[in-house]
């Protein structure tokens, strides 16, 4: 994959805003990468700009996708999110009807 679509990739998820989260295929749809959620996440595993909050970017269930390896990573992303005022239901998933990015008032 190619550096520039990496570039895209984290374009999109610096303009998450604050308080919201998107989903791995939502932010690949809108670096017009449809299709490549998976993608997404080599991305972000790849990044090591820590001014892309790429905390804010989840799964398609509302869930923190958990790291191999039994890191602590999960835990953490869990609190940034929580500090920014997004809060997880009893079976840790954010209801992403309340905090669901919406780059787009039609979305």
């Amino acid at each position: 994959m190619t550096t520039s679509t990496y570039h895209g990739i984290y374009a999109v998820v610096s303009r998450i805003p604050r308080g919201k989260v998107a989903t791995y295929g939502q932010v690949a749809l809108l670096a017009n990468l449809p299709g490549r959620a998976r993608l997404v996440g080599y991305a972000l595993s790849a990044l090591t700009d820590p001014s892309v909050p790429c905390h804010r970017v989840i799964n398609a269930k509302g869930e923190i996708s958990r790291r191999n390896g039994g890191s602590e990573a999960d835990e953490v992303q869990r609190h940034r999110l929580e500090v920014e005022g997004v809060f997880f239901d009893s079976h840790g998933r954010i209801p992403l009807e309340l905090f669901r990015w919406r780059l787009y008032a039609d979305e």
